[in-house]
């Protein structure tokens, strides 16, 4: 039996957001045998990006249940079923945080249709649930909402299973030459992780929050010739718990550097691909161009076009900015957060000059990560400590784990628990990169 889930969220990220919707089709793999839909109150604001995205605004979830009241019906629906979900790493690990919160352990067998349909039905451009839908002739109503999207999703496996029949049945004890018990106890958390040959050598390095599903995406490879290579040598498997995705981050980049591992490719990190360009408009507002670097040097840049549009996004919600000026929001008229009253009109000149500029020079600051020397404090190995992660002088130090009790009662002594390790571009880009994209719990400047 199956849970096929689609969900609907307040974000990206299942340590920061919440959930706003889910659906739930049980499918017995001939056929839907049950289903389940409800919003969901997320405690929190819905910003407007999201609600451009999804339609589920604010006024929708004010009288919804809370997730803890749901949970129960997710866990007898799903009780005993292998979850599925287009890229179910998404839903599962936000369904999981959520429980997580509750003190409950949710862990359910898995299966990721994006996966799946590039190993059974591959030469598809694109794997999304959308285009893939319109290339197989899938009817999709009802588009990001949680019910219209978990159907498409049905519809999808249905075609799978009929394609191959052996979908979620286990009929074999190994995984290559890694007993599948082993696999099947690595922690859903995050961390590093390491592959060995026959002789027990490091052959590949990796990093993952959930270290488990990772792993397993390894085994269904991609039929690469580099794939099928490097899983045919993978005869042992360790990890390290990090805690902290960003700690995970810096010591992959130092662990490959030092182990060189076969399979590992060089760390390509570049930060030259998107920039965020500024500039003065007519009218003496400072405006933003998002554009990929050629020669002119940006403000800042990103691995991705869709990366730096999500970050301004979220820094022109918080600092109260126009999404026209922002190069979010093309018109020849007032933005849509002028609309919906969250821009106070820099794009029709309604808004002073100097009170505007006042606020995208802080939103600047926030963006270029100007100053050199700070402290994060994130996420530990468990709920009691944190990581410790030093920067001097804008150079990379190391890091380290502190008890909460430590860091509440010494402050000064904090950095006696960094652990050197060396600095270089590549855990440089990985630092900036990283804090100008993702929440941590505690950024200390001194």
């Amino acid at each position: 039996m199956y849970a096929i889930i689609d969900i609907e969220t307040t974000g990206l990220s299942p340590v920061n957001e919440k959930i706003t919707e889910i659906a739930i089709y049980l499918h017995d793999g001939e056929k839907i045998t049950d289903s389940y839909t409800t919003l969901i109150n997320p405690e929190r604001r819905i910003s407007a990006h999201i609600t451009q995205l999804t339609g589920i605004t604010n006024e929708m979830v004010e009288n919804a249940p809370k997730f803890w009241e749901i949970a129960k019906d997710i866990v007898t629906l799903t009780d005993k079923k292998i979850f599925v979900a287009h890229n179910a790493s998404f839903d599962y690990n936000f369904i999981r945080s959520e429980f997580k919160s509750l003190g409950y352990n949710f862990s359910r067998d898995r299966l990721c249709t994006v996966k799946l349909s590039r190993k059974i039905i591959p030469g598809f451009k694109s794997y999304s649930l959308g285009n893939l839908c319109n290339s197989l002739n899938i009817q999709v109503t009802n588009r990001h909402r949680a019910m219209g999207d978990a159907f498409a999703t049905v519809k999808l496996f249905e075609l799978l299973l009929q394609k191959d029949e052996t979908l979620g049945k286990k009929t074999n004890s190994k995984f290559y030459n890694i007993e599948a018990s082993k696999i099947a106890s690595l922690p859903e958390e995050t961390g590093v992780y390491y592959f060995y040959n026959q002789q027990g050598d490091i052959i590949y390095i990796g990093k993952s929050k959930d270290i488990r599903s990772r792993v397993f995406s390894h085994f269904n490879n991609d039929g690469t010739s580099k794939s099928i290579r490097m899983t045919d040598e993978i005869f042992d498997i360790s990890y390290e718990l990090t805690g902290s995705e960003l700690v995970a981050l810096l010591l992959e980049s130092n662990e490959i550097k030092m182990h060189k591992p076969k399979f590992n490719r060089r760390q390509r990190r570049s930060l030259n691909h998107t920039g965020v360009f500024k500039s003065i408009d007519e009218f003496g507002y400072i405006t933003f161009t998002v554009k990929g670097i050629k020669d002119e040097l940006p403000i800042v840049s990103f691995n991705s076009l869709q990366e730096a549009k999500d970050r301004l996004f979220l820094l022109t919600e918080k600092y109260n900015l126009c999404q026209k000026l922002c190069g979010l929001y093309e018109t020849s008229g007032p933005c849509f957060f002028h609309q919906i009253k969250k821009c106070n009109g820099a794009c029709v000149q309604k808004e002073p000059v100097e009170i505007y500029n006042n606020r995208v020079q802080q939103m600047l600051d926030e963006l270029s990560l100007a100053w050199k020397d700070f402290i994060v404090i994130d996420k530990g190995r468990n709920n009691s400590e944190r990581a410790i992660i030093k920067v001097s002088n804008g150079s990379y130090i190391g890091f380290g784990y502190a008890d909460l009790e430590y860091i509440n009662h010494n402050p000064e002594e904090l950095l006696d628990v960094i652990k050197k390790y060396p600095d270089n571009k590549d855990v440089q880009q990985i630092l900036r990169s990283y804090l100008r994209q993702h929440n941590v719990e505690k950024i200390i400047k001194y």
